[in-house]
Order: C-alpha cells, then sequence, then structure tokens
C-alpha cells in the first residue's frame, strides 16, 4: 500500500519549488560565495553537459597538492563511535587531553558499555561519580591517511580500576603526554550531557546552526526533549542518516528565523499578523537545494542478502521507516511556517542527498600519535617510560587506536564528479585534525580540466563498477570504461 502523508499533499507546490534544481546562474553565484571562504587555490563550479554540474581548475595544480578543504553543511559522528573518541560536536577534533582519551574508554569498558549504548552512555559517564572536570572556558574510506584500527583484542589486560578513574578524572599523567595537548572540553550551552566542544566559538556555532533545536537539556528549543530522545535513540537503533536529516531540517528552520528576523528589523509588531511567506523558507532552504538529491528508498543500494524479486518490499521498508522517523522528528521540533519541510517527500529527498553525496568523516586519534612517539623514544627513556604506558597500552588492546569516523555532506566535494581514472581524492594529511574534508591532487591537473573524484574503488572490473554506479544513477561514460567497453 502506497504511503500517503498529509503535509505532502497539502504543500505540494511549495515541496515541488523546493525539490526544484536551482538556476544555473544561482548555482554559479552560490558557489563562487562559497570558493572565497573556503581553503582552495583557483576552484570553480560550472554547469555541465553530463551531471548538472562539476568543479574545474582555475589554476594548474602539481601532484599530491592541496586542492581544497570543504567545511561541511552538516555531519554527524558514528553513534557506535562515541564510546571510542570524544570530539568536538562540531568540528569533530579531539578534546580533552590524552589522559582522559583513554581513561574515558577503559572506564566506559569496565561499566560494559557497548558502542550501541551511546546514548545512556554519554549520561552515566558524565553524571558518575568519576566524571570528568569540564572546563567552560570518502565517498569511501579514502579521508583516512591510514586504517583506523577497530577490531577488540581478545588479549586485553585490564587495568586497576583505580588506575582507570586516575586517567578519568585527570589526577594521573602520563609520560610525555604534554607534547599532545588537547582543547580543554567546553560543554553543550543547552545542557546536555551528549554534545560536547574544543571552544565556546564551536559550542556558539553548533548551538545557532543546529543543535538548539536538537539539544536534550533543559536549555534545549525543541517542543519535546522526550520526543527528540526517541527520535534520537530510533535513529541509533534503525539508520543514523536519520540523524543527519534532522541537522539540515533544524538548519533551515534556524536560518529561516534569522532571515524572518532580519527582514522583520524596525518594522515593530505589525509583522505578527503577516501570512507565511514560503519564499523566506526557499532561501533558507537555499545551501541544501545545491545537493543532488533522489529520495532515499528509491536510491539506497539493495543489499547483497535480499533477494532482486522482494526488491519493492525491501524499498516499501525502507521508506516506512523514514516514516516514523519524521513523524517522530515532527513531535519534537515542528514549526508552522516551515510545515513543508515536514513532508515525507522533502525527508526522502534529505536523506538521499546524503546517501548520494557523503563523504566519510574521519579524524585521526592522537592517542596513536601519542604510542608511536612512545615507541620511537631513546632506549634509554624508552625502559622507564614504558613501565607507565605498556600496561595501559595492553589494557586498550589492539583498538587503542580508533578514529573519530562519522559521515558529512560538503558542498563543494559534492559538486566533484565520478571517474574511474580520477585525478583528485579525499586524503586526510598528517595535519588535517578536523571534520573538513581535504581533497589532493592525485597526478598534475591543468587549468581548465575538470576535477573528478572516485566514488567507488576504480580497481573493480568494468561491468562490477558500472553496476555500483548505477546506485547513483548514471552510467559511467569516463575514459577509463570508453577503453573497457
Amino acid at each position: 500500500m502506497e504511503i500517503v502523508y498529509p503535509i505532502d499533499a497539502q504543500f505540494s507546490d511549495q515541496i515541488a519549488a523546493l525539490l526544484k534544481p536551482p538556476p544555473p546562474q544561482e548555482v554559479q553565484k552560490y558557489f563562487e560565495e562559497l570558493l572565497a571562504t573556503r581553503q582552495c587555490d583557483g576552484l570553480k563550479v560550472k554547469p555541465t553537459s553530463h551531471y548538472g554540474k562539476g568543479v574545474y581548475a582555475e589554476t594548474d595544480f602539481k601532484e599530491e597538492q592541496l586542492v581544497l578543504k570543504d567545511q561541511m553543511l552538516a555531519g554527524a559522528q558514528h553513534s557506535s563511535n562515541k564510546v571510542d573518541c570524544l570530539v568536538c560536536s562540531y568540528c569533530f577534533c579531539f578534546v580533552g587531553s590524552i589522559e582522559l582519551q583513554i581513561g574515558r574508554k577503559l572506564y566506559l569498558e569496565q561499566l560494559g558499555v557497548s558502542p550501541h549504548d551511546e546514548c545512556r552512555m554519554q549520561k552515566d559517564c558524565y553524571n558518575s561519580d568519576a566524571s570528568v572536570d569540564e572546563d567552560d572556558s570518502d565517498v569511501e574510506d579514502q579521508q583516512a591517511s591510514g586504517e583506523c584500527s577497530s577490531s577488540p583484542s581478545k588479549d586485553k589486560i585490564p587495568l586497576p580500576k583505580d588506575v582507570v578513574e586516575s586517567l578519568f578524572n585527570g589526577e594521573m599523567q602520563l609520560p610525555y603526554s604534554e607534547k599532545f595537548s588537547l582543547p580543554p572540553i567546553v560543554s553543550c550551552p543547552g545542557g546536555c550531557k551528549e554534545n560536547y566542544y574544543c571552544s565556546k566559538s564551536c559550542a556558539e556555532a553548533d548551538w545557532e546552526s543546529f543543535h538548539s533545536l536538537l539539544c536534550t537539556g533543559e536549555g534545549s528549543k525543541s517542543l519535546s526533549t522526550k520526543a527528540l530522545q526517541k527520535f534520537i535513540e530510533h535513529a541509533n537503533d534503525t539508520n543514523d542518516i536519520f540523524l543527519l536529516a534532522a541537522k539540515v531540517i533544524s538548519f533551515t528552520i534556524l536560518r529561516h528565523k534569522k532571515l524572518k528576523e532580519s527582514r522583520h528589523e524596525g518594522k515593530g509588531k505589525q509583522v505578527t499578523s503577516e501570512s507565511i511567506d514560503f519564499s523566506l523558507l526557499g532561501e533558507a532552504w537555499k545551501p541544501v537545494s545545491m545537493g543532488y538529491k533522489r529520495r532515499w528508498w528509491d536510491c539506497i543500494a539493495l543489499p547483497a542478502d535480499v533477494d532482486g524479486s522482494d526488491e519493492g518490499s525491501f524499498r516499501m521498508q525502507m521508506k516506512e521507516l523514514a516514516l516514523t522517523s519524521l513523524q517522530l522528528l515532527k513531535e519534537a521540533i515542528f514549526d508552522e511556517e516551515c510545515q513543508p519541510l515536514f513532508s515525507l517527500e522533502i525527508y526522502g529527498n534529505i536523506i538521499g542527498m546524503f546517501e548520494l553525496n557523503n563523504l566519510d568523516l574521519v579524524v585521526e586519534s592522537p592517542v596513536e600519535d601519542y604510542f608511536l612517539y612512545i615507541d620511537d623514544l631513546p632506549l634509554s627513556e624508552k625502559g622507564e617510560v614504558e613501565q607507565t604506558t605498556k600496561p595501559i597500552l595492553d589494557a586498550l588492546g589492539d583498538d587503542y587506536s580508533i578514529c573519530c569516523q562519522g559521515t558529512a555532506f560538503f558542498p563543494l566535494q559534492s559538486c566533484m564528479n565520478h571517474s574511474c581514472r580520477p585525478n583528485a581524492k579525499a586524503f586526510k594529511r598528517e595535519e588535517d585534525r578536523d571534520g573538513q574534508a581535504t581533497i589532493i591532487a592525485l597526478q598534475p591537473i591543468a587549468k581548465g580540466e575538470e576535477i573528478t573524484i572516485s566514488y567507488i574503488d576504480e580497481d573493480l572490473p568494468f561491468e562490477e563498477r558500472q553496476a555500483l554506479l548505477a546506485d547513483y544513477g548514471f552510467r559511467c561514460g569516463c575514459s577509463k570504461c570508453l577503453e573497457e567497453t
């Protein structure tokens, strides 16, 4: 049975207007303004004959030269990763200290907290007697410059509880940890125990852009923190891509409020009887409108364990899952003046945008750097230091160096088209320790040449590549594919 959602019928014209691709001149103007705020060295977004738009070089690039550092429009750390990594909820750099990163992870393991207990974990952890002293002052996996260890070790040797708590509480300082200083923790302005930051500026930026509506603390601006918690739990239990969709909707609602306030400045109280102005919603939606969209349940790849004959049933299940998520979110943050955002059609397209355009969010752990530093010490120093550090490393096991992992949408990177013979790639350098997308030239790129990346493993056979790319809605006609046809 086809799902009919009332808002979709009530606001069909407004929904169609929001989902209509912006005109080329508007796209070009938007990205010119965006490029001016990014770290890049001569790029331009232009219409293409095949894929709508693409990114082109406005200067020559050398092999391994930085092409772009792009800030995300919206991103989220995977809920299962929060057990291993404490990072800023806005820029995703690691926070606290080496001791806290290690002590927190071991403390949670001793509590028996699994990655899937993340929501409960955050509250238990920071309300416990061993709570931290807070300071209130890829496409694929190409974002990582190395592998993130993630397999639990079978040979972990637990540390005594008092040692773990001393690390967690900051009462114990590890040798040479001062060489790997991290930003102090700044709490969420709304008082929740789920988001933490590296600075007040990151806390304020997240609050103003997303989190004020998605905070479960006492200062939340959501309609119901209880409903919001149900939404978050549903996303953590099913697919955390829904959390990204919620961020986009919150971003648009908050942007709409700012635009409205700006328009009404100096007009006094006569604006209270004004009818809803949906053109303002379109302006608030503009950054999101630039992303390529298809409905999630139409574009999500069919899992390997689902038979082709069951595809229709699978896609209907995904649609029903999205509907459940949307209804929970609506109860939590509904805004009457932004009603079209709560249509199933819009929600499905937002999730689809992440499904098709997302890049892995990867930030390497400073804990790995710390232990590598200890391992490289002169033998005269190393023996004494390892009396302290080796038991800790043994307790952490093979997964001592898990990096921050999540997913995000990057406006400029998402404009880069695919090639099975790409001239650039997403790749984190040693100095890239935040959640920005970093694009590096794989080979010399000449001025005027389109910059391409690979959405898949380009070393796969031709037919396998084409099958994977079909999920993105196109058949690849790059030079490599033409040679192999």
